[in-house]
């Protein structure tokens, strides 16, 4: 049957629930507002609009790389850590990022039945996050590292190499985990961000005394921290100081990397 906008407006106001879960309960109670308050209990959509206004900062990642030429990283959100550690969100989880290896990164958006129900039964906002798939050419390996926090994946990394193996992908993976660089190499840096930073380091510069002479050695010097900071070639590797990450790599060619971390 037919229900009136009025009935839908002043069931969702007392229940809390979504519109379209308003109307498909009120439907199925042959507009009866009793009825249709109970379905909704029943189905544990109360409450689930006012869900949506709630923030998702916590959450978990997985990774799955798949004979070095099929990887992906999903991130699922949620409101607390208590919630991302369980086992029912963690099969969520781990049941999306198969179906996108499997079919593509679309695949993530297929589960929002079975999001409805984790939604109802953990009584969190919980949704996808980011979701990112891998798919190695020809010449390339990819490879990743997860790390684990209180039995949840909280930082995932996944890279595609040219000339290199999945243990090297692997290293740079984990190197990438601690170091979080935005970028591969300098070229990479927007012109306009390198611009505000040389203009702030000849202004501490000046602001310190140094000579006028000397302020552009300086600055390219110091320069060379702020590429450091961003760039994964400019980086020393974690488990040797002594060596750069372009040094490690050799011949080979990090093409990508992406890196997800739980509440960034």
């Amino acid at each position: 049957m037919a229900v009136s906008a009025q009935d839908v407006a002043a069931l969702r106001k007392q229940t809390g629930a979504g519109m379209l879960d308003v109307k498909r309960a009120l439907e199925d109670a042959g507009g009866d507002m009793e009825r249709a308050a109970q379905i909704l209990r029943e189905k544990g959509k109360a409450g689930a609009a006012k869900r949506e206004d709630r923030e998702n900062t916590q959450g978990a990642v997985t990774l799955i790389v798949d004979d070095g030429k099929i990887g992906t990283i999903v991130e699922l959100k949620c409101e607390t850590d208590f919630v991302a550690k369980s086992a029912d969100f963690t099969a969520t989880l781990d049941r999306i990022a198969t179906a996108v290896i499997e079919k593509g990164a679309e695949a993530a958006g297929t589960f929002e039945e079975q999001l409805d129900e984790l939604r109802a039964t953990l009584k969190e906002k919980i949704e996808v996050g980011q979701v990112v798939r891998f798919e190695a050419r020809e010449d390339s390996i990819i490879d990743g590292y997860l790390h684990t926090q209180s039995d949840r994946g909280v930082n995932a990394v996944l890279v595609e190499l040219v000339g290199g193996d999945r243990e090297l992908a692997h290293n740079v993976a984990v190197h990438i985990g601690f170091t979080k660089p935005r970028y591969i190499s300098r070229d990479e840096v927007p012109a306009d961000d390198v611009a505000r930073e040389r203009e702030t380091l000849e202004a501490i510069s000046r602001n310190e005394g140094k000579p006028d002479a000397q302020i552009p050695k300086i600055v390219e010097g110091r320069l060379r921290a702020f590429y450091e900071q961003l760039c994964l070639l400019d980086q020393a590797y974690v488990r040797d100081e002594k060596v750069t990450i372009e040094k490690l790599l050799g011949s080979a060619k990090v093409t990508r990397f992406a890196q997800v971390v739980i509440g960034a």
